[in-house]
């Protein structure tokens, strides 16, 4: 009967310590997706600033005055 107790509160131990850390997972998991939207507008954004310096670059056909 001791053995028996005894393997059920170690199942229910390992069950429980898995549940803890796919709670903790899913909040890393949570903050990584954050963290990636965020960067995804970062970067965007800063596409955008590129397109529109490279904008009278590109109308000027990439001649550059030279300065001798």
């Amino acid at each position: 009967m001791f053995w028996s107790m005894l393997a059920v509160a170690l199942a229910f131990s390992g069950i429980a310590v898995l549940g803890v850390l796919a709670v903790r997972v899913g909040i890393e998991v949570r903050r990584l997706a954050r963290q990636v939207g965020d960067a995804s507008q970062r970067i965007t954004e800063a596409a955008e600033e590129l397109e529109r310096a490279a904008t009278p670059l590109a109308a000027r056909g990439g001649r550059v005055p030279r300065q001798d």
